[in-house]
C-alpha cells in the first residue's frame, strides 16, 4: 500500500529544499514563488489520493496507518494514521498553504531573498502540521508539538510587520515552551503507567502508541495530575482563557499568512489533543475537570467577543474572535455529548476556513493602504472604492458570525444544542457570544466600508484575479459545507460517538 501520510509529510520538505535552492527564472518570473506554489499544489494532489483511499464507513478507526520502530529502547515508534477528524485537519493544513503562498506573492517588500526564506518556513511548517495531526505515538506527537515552534517563531519574529514582532515571537515561544515542558513531564509519567516486564523492568517496544496507552488502570490522583499536564499544554496552544494572551500579540505583529496558519491550523493541535488524547487516555480525569473547563470555555467565548468589539487594530480584532470561537470548540468537547463533540470537530475545520478567509482578506485590505495601516479608524467608505474587496470581507465576516447557509452555522448550532444536553446553563450563557459576534463583525464592516472614503483612500485599486481566487476557494468551501454539511459530518460523527462512549463507559 502506498504510504500516503508519509508522502504528505515528506513532500513539503522536498518542496522547501527546492525553494531554498531556487532563484529567478530566465523568463523573469521569480522562481521561489512559482516553486513553492507548485510544491503546495502537488501536496493537494497527494491529499486527494489519501481521501480516495479513506473509508468513511470506518471513520472512527485510524486508517492509512504506518508503524515503524523508532527508538525501541524507550518504546517510541514512527506511527501515523488518521481517523475522520485527523484527516479533515490534515486537509485544512494542505488547502490553506497554497492559498497563503498565493496571498504572500508580493510580501516582504519585494525582497525576493526574504520571501524565499519565508516560503521555505511555510513549507516546513506544513510538514509538521500534517505530521502532528497524523501521529499515533504520544512521544512522536510531543516531538512534533515542540518542533512546530521553530518555524513558527521565525515566521513571527523575523518576517513580521508589526513594531513588536520580536516581543510577540518571544512571548509565543515562552508560553509554548512552558506548556511543552509540562507536557513532557506528563508524557513520561504516562509512560511509566504502562505495564513493564517483571524481570527486566522494561516497557514494550511500542509502549508510546496511543492504542496501548488507552484503558490503563491508573490511580485516580495520578491520572488527574497527568491529565492536567496534557490539558495545560493544549489550553495554551488552543488558546483558552486565561492562557491566551500570546495570541492577540501574534495576530497583530505577524505576517497575515503566518497568522492564518498559526491560528487557523496550529492552534487546532490544542483542541485536537484534548479530543484525541485527553478524553480517551484520561476519561475519569476528563469528567472530574469538566465543570471548570466548561466554565473557562464560556468565559473565553464572552471575553474574546467583548475584547474584539473594543479593538482598533483589525488583525488583533480577528485574533480575539478566535479566542471566542475556541471557547465554543472546547465547550462542545467537554460537555460529552456526541452531537456537541461532532460539532466541535466540524467547527475546527470551519473556523480554519472562515477565519483564514478573514485574515487573508484583511491582508489584501492592509496592503492597499498607503501606510499599510492596520487601524480600523484610518479606513472608511471603501464599499464604493473597492466593492469586490468589500464583498469578500463581508462574506468572510458573515461566516465568522455563523450566518445560516454557511458552514460555520451548522457546526456552531451542533455545539450549542449538544452542550445544552450536558450543561444547559453553560450553553445558554454561551449563546450571548453569537450576539456579540454579530456586533463586532457588522460594526467593523460599517467602520471600514461605509460612509465617505477617508482622505487618501478614494482611488485604491480593487482586488485582482490572484486575490479573488484565494478568497474564492475559501468562500466556495464555506458555501458547499454550509449547504451540504454531511460532506464533512460523515468524517466526524463516528469518531465523536466513539470518544463519548469511551468517556461514559469508564464511568460504569
Amino acid at each position: 500500500m502506498f504510504p500516503w501520510l508519509t508522502a504528505l509529510i515528506a513532500w513539503p520538505l522536498v518542496a522547501a529544499a527546492a525553494v531554498a535552492a531556487s532563484g529567478r527564472s530566465r523568463s523573469g518570473i521569480p522562481g521561489p514563488r512559482a516553486t513553492a506554489l507548485t510544491g503546495a499544489l502537488v501536496e493537494v494532489a497527494l491529499l486527494v489520493g489519501a481521501f480516495a483511499q479513506f473509508e468513511t464507513g470506518a471513520a472512527a478507526e485510524h486508517q492509512l496507518a504506518e508503524t515503524y520502530s523508532w527508538i525501541p529502547q524507550i518504546g517510541a515508534s514512527y506511527a501515523v494514521g488518521v481517523d475522520g477528524v485527523g484527516l479533515l485537519l490534515v486537509a485544512l493544513s494542505v488547502v490553506l498553504v497554497p492559498l497563503v503562498i498565493a496571498a504572500a506573492w508580493r510580501e516582504q517588500g519585494g525582497d525576493m531573498t526574504r520571501l524565499r526564506r519565508y516560503l521555505v518556513l511555510v513549507l516546513i511548517l506544513e510538514a509538521f502540521m500534517v505530521a502532528v495531526f497524523s501521529a499515533r505515538d504520544v512521544f512522536l506527537f510531543y516531538v512534533l508539538f515542540e518542533a512546530m515552534l521553530i518555524p513558527a517563531y521565525f515566521m513571527i519574529g523575523a518576517f513580521g510587520h508589526g513594531p513588536q514582532r520580536r516581543y510577540a515571537a518571544v512571548k509565543f515561544l515562552i508560553f509554548s515552551l512552558a506548556g511543552g515542558l509540562i507536557m513532557l513531564a506528563a508524557v513520561l509519567a504516562l509512560y511509566f503507567q504502562a505495564p513493564a516486564d517483571p524481570t527486566t523492568g522494561l516497557r514494550a517496544g511500542d509502549a508510546f502508541l496511543t492504542d496501548n496507552l488507552t484503558g490503563l488502570a491508573i490511580d485516580p490522583v495520578t491520572e488527574r495530575l497527568i491529565f492536567c499536564g496534557f490539558f495545560l499544554a493544549f489550553a495554551i496552544k488552543a488558546p483558552l482563557f486565561p492562557v491566551h494572551t500570546w495570541l492577540p500579540d501574534v495576530a497583530e505583529n505577524a505576517p497575515v499568512g503566518t497568522s492564518t496558519l498559526l491560528i487557523c491550523v496550529l492552534d487546532k493541535v490544542g483542541t485536537f489533543g484534548m479530543l484525541t488524547l485527553c478524553l480517551p487516555l484520561f476519561p475519569e480525569a476528563s469528567r472530574w475537570a469538566a465543570p471548570v473547563i466548561v466554565a473557562l470555555a464560556v468565559v473565553s467565548v464572552l471575553y474574546g467577543a467583548i475584547m474584539a468589539i473594543g479593538q482598533d487594530d483589525l488583525l488583533r480584532l480577528i485574533g480575539y474572535t478566535s479566542v471566542s470561537h475556541f471557547g465554543f470548540i472546547i465547550l462542545g468537547i467537554f460537555t460529552f455529548s456526541p452531537l456537541g463533540t461532532a460539532g466541535s470537530s466540524f467547527m475546527m475545520l470551519n473556523h480554519g476556513l472562515a477565519t483564514g478567509a478573514l485574515f487573508l482578506v484583511a491582508g489584501f485590505l492592509i496592503a492597499r493602504h498607503p501606510a499599510r495601516s492596520q487601524l480600523i479608524s484610518e479606513y472608511s467608505g471603501l464599499r464604493t472604492v473597492t466593492p469586490v474587496l468589500a464583498g469578500m470581507f463581508l462574506v468572510a465576516g458573515l461566516a465568522t458570525l455563523s450566518l445560516p447557509g454557511l458552514a460555520t452555522f451548522a457546526s456552531e448550532i451542533m455545539v450549542l444544542v449538544g452542550s445544552f444536553e450536558g450543561s444547559p446553563a453553560a450553553a445558554l450563557v454561551a449563546i450571548l457570544g453569537v450576539v456579540l459576534a454579530a456586533v463586532y463583525v457588522l460594526l467593523t464592516y460599517q467602520r471600514i466600508f461605509t460612509g465617505k472614503p477617508a482622505e487618501g483612500l478614494g482611488a485604491l485599486p480593487d482586488v485582482g484575479g490572484r486575490e479573488r481566487a484565494v478568497a474564492g476557494v475559501l468562500v466556495a468551501a464555506l458555501l458547499v459545507l454550509g449547504l451540504v454539511p454531511q460532506l464533512a459530518l460523515t468524517y466526524v460523527d463516528s469518531p465523536a460517538d466513539r470518544t463519548v462512549a469511551a468517556v461514559e463507559g469508564s464511568n460504569q
